[in-house]
């Protein structure tokens, strides 16, 4: 059984060239950085695999639950508030983390950089009435 069965068709393409490339990937994602976050469901306690956009923030990782702007969280978000103990791979390194949501300046300061860096996300912000988490990923 491949850790890839319960990813979606267009993740699972993402995944396959990320792991086929050292973490780079085509198109919508060309150029972005990249990383395969490894959650444990919240409900079903299996391992839940995502390609995520990130941003470094010091020896972390940021990620943003924007699901392009749906009004509602993505699954990954609610996995790791429930199960904060994490996996993430960056190119060929795979690296444990732990996730903290961000809440107040810390969330702020990174947002609004994120938002310079990937225009993308201003976007999604102005689709949704909520609030997108911000989910700093720290080496465990």
């Amino acid at each position: 059984m491949s850790d890839l069965d319960d990813v979606n068709e267009f993740n699972r393409g993402i995944i396959e060239q990320f792991r086929a490339n050292e973490g780079k990937v085509g198109p919508p994602f060309e150029g972005a950085p990249l990383l395969v976050l490894h959650s444990t469901g919240a409900k079903s306690g299996k391992t839940r695999l995502a390609p995520v956009v990130y941003q470094p923030v010091g020896g972390s990782w940021a990620v943003f639950a924007s699901k392009a702007g749906a009004p509602d969280n993505p699954d990954w978000y609610h996995n790791l508030v429930a199960n904060p103990a994490a996996r993430i791979e960056l190119g060929t390194e795979t690296v444990d983390v732990t996730a903290r949501v961000v809440e107040g300046d810390e969330r702020s300061e990174i947002w609004e950089k994120q938002k310079q860096l990937m225009p993308g996300f201003a976007e999604y912000e102005a689709k949704t009435d909520r609030v997108i988490p911000v989910i700093v990923l720290d080496r465990a």
